[in-house]
């Protein structure tokens, strides 16, 4: 099928004057890459400077691909596909086009057409107006199921606030407004792309992080690449990212805290033992106590010396990572198709 595509203004400026990137990670999103490309082009119509379309197949399986490289190359559409070598996930794929993003701003939205991107161009107009860092949509009329997606959704969200401190209503919106040169300061592993807003507030003040009501679409094609069971894995990455937050750069506290804790309380144990034994002349050889305090004292030293190997691992981190969590396969873009 033939594919229009309206021109973007200022299309011969040098790669420099870019202003926005809008990455999108898709997998097996055949039936909606196609419309997903013509609504973009068509909510950014209007906006006044240059912009790049990202899309990254985290190993899709299907004709995701093929459908996405159909536009490749056409007048006027700055569009960069990243083909991942296999599916890594959406955290691995947003960090992907996050890092071959060009632009001094960064949009990110999912591929399935839930997210309008006709609320971009307001977003960015709203990001620069409060002078942010981050703005994060709100979807505040959600169309999906009740009881497998709300409402785990508002436990998570409240949850997550009161944990990370960063109040969000929506911290599961993927449609999100970045400058470049702070996103790409934090690195995302894992499944932690729904807590991006707590790792973004551990390089700017909260204050700096802000969210604006988006509008939001029932799922046209395909099925839900999530269900019930993520809440349980939401649950285990907030404990995650809790340790992060606060003890990522000294690890040694968090370990040291617990096995001094353990230790005062063996130690407690042992005493008043101690005192039963040598003073008052009791014999305590069969008291389930002694196991405690002595299982206690042990653990204690366990903890501190995990603590003491967990702040040399944190340095060697610091020091040598720089590897991604994603492997390229090839990227195609204008050039590519020349």
């Amino acid at each position: 099928m033939q594919t229009t595509v309206e021109p973007i203004r200022g299309t011969n400026d040098p790669v420099q004057s870019l202003e926005l990137s809008l990455v999108v990670p898709i997998f097996n999103e055949e039936q909606s890459v196609g419309p997903l490309v013509e609504r973009v082009v068509a909510a950014m119509v209007s906006y006044p400077h240059r912009w790049e379309l990202i899309l990254v197949d985290d190993g899709s399986t299907d004709a995701t691909l093929v459908n996405a490289r159909k536009y490749v190359g056409h007048e006027g559409l700055a569009l960069r596909i990243v083909e991942l070598q296999r599916n890594f996930g959406q955290t691995a794929a947003m960090q992907a086009g996050i890092d071959t993003a060009r632009g001094r701003l960064i949009a990110t939205m999912d591929g399935d057409l839930q997210n309008d991107p006709k609320d971009i161009p307001s977003m960015v107009a709203e990001l620069e107006r409060r002078e942010l860092d981050l703005l994060v949509g709100w979807r505040k009329n959600r169309k999906d199921g009740l009881f497998l997606r709300k409402i785990p959704s508002w436990c998570a969200n409240y949850l997550i606030g009161r944990i990370t401190g960063v109040k969000l209503h929506d911290y599961g919106c993927s449609l999100k407004i970045y400058r470049a040169s702070i996103i790409k300061q934090v690195k995302l592993m894992g499944e932690m792309h729904r807590f991006i807003p707590a790792w973004v507030a551990g390089v700017v003040p909260s204050s700096r992080i802000g969210e604006m009501a988006v509008t939001h679409h029932a799922r046209e094609h395909g099925v839900s690449k999530y269900g019930i069971s993520r809440t349980f894995r939401v649950i285990l990455d907030l404990l995650s990212v809790m340790f992060f937050m606060r003890y990522k750069a000294r690890p040694g506290h968090f370990f040291g805290s617990l096995g001094l804790g353990l230790g005062a309380l063996a130690m407690l144990i042992l005493l008043y033992l101690g005192f039963d034994k040598f003073i008052l002349g009791n014999d305590i050889g069969t008291r389930p106590m002694l196991m405690v305090g002595v299982v206690l004292l042990l653990s204690s030293v366990q903890m501190i010396t995990t603590g003491i190997l967990a702040e040399m691992i944190a340095r060697t981190y610091y020091r040598d990572d720089a590897s991604p969590n994603y492997i390229v396969r090839q990227i195609f873009d204008d050039q590519s198709q020349a």
